[in-house]
């Protein structure tokens, strides 16, 4: 199973293309509001959440999208710390786009870890190896991305390594079908 968070003022393109991507590739994917179902993006579009609280069961990756202040929430958040830690002891995947990857870094995920993120937040990536010239970097368990125009290929990462690179490479090829 796959949480996606979901908090106040998230970038919507960066949490709602990469959900698409994983349900289509039938990818369990539940998310979660940090205040409640309805959650507001940051560009004023109300999203209802699947849930309030983190599902019970094994979580075998994490997605945390960017947006201010919605990459701030998440870093304050209990829930997000502990679903993470959780996730990371059992060698899931902790995923994180534009200024989110920030959140990883506070908690001491980047550690020796190649990463990216959105510019400007370079110094919250404690311990990494950033990265600037990449869209998106997957090293080990953890996945990054630089912000919402390379949120198809973010998505795309994390079909890949839930599934594998044939399945992503079929739904790239599905979702940039030329339409008649």
């Amino acid at each position: 199973m796959v949480v996606l968070f979901l908090a106040d003022g998230f970038e919507e393109i960066e949490a709602l293309l990469p959900l698409d991507l994983l349900r289509r590739a039938g990818v369990q994917t539940v998310t979660v509001g940090l205040s409640g179902r309805e959650i507001r993006g940051a560009h004023g579009i109300t999203v209802l959440a699947d849930s309030e609280a983190v599902p019970v069961g094994d979580i075998d990756m994490v997605i945390l999208p960017g947006g201010m202040p919605g990459a701030a929430n998440l870093d304050a958040s209990a829930m997000v710390a502990d679903t993470l830690a959780r996730t990371s002891a059992r060698g899931g995947y902790l995923a994180a786009i534009c200024a989110a990857p920030m959140v990883l870094g506070h908690k001491g995920y980047l550690q020796g870890k190649r990463a990216v993120c959105f510019p400007g937040f370079e110094d919250e990536l404690i311990g990494a190896d950033v990265q600037t010239d990449i869209g998106v970097v997957r090293d080990g368990n953890i996945i990054t991305a630089k912000g919402m125009g390379v949120a198809l290929d973010f998505g795309l990462a994390l079909v890949a390594a839930l599934k594998d690179e044939a399945t992503a490479t079929a739904l790239r090829a599905a979702v940039m079908a030329p339409s008649v």
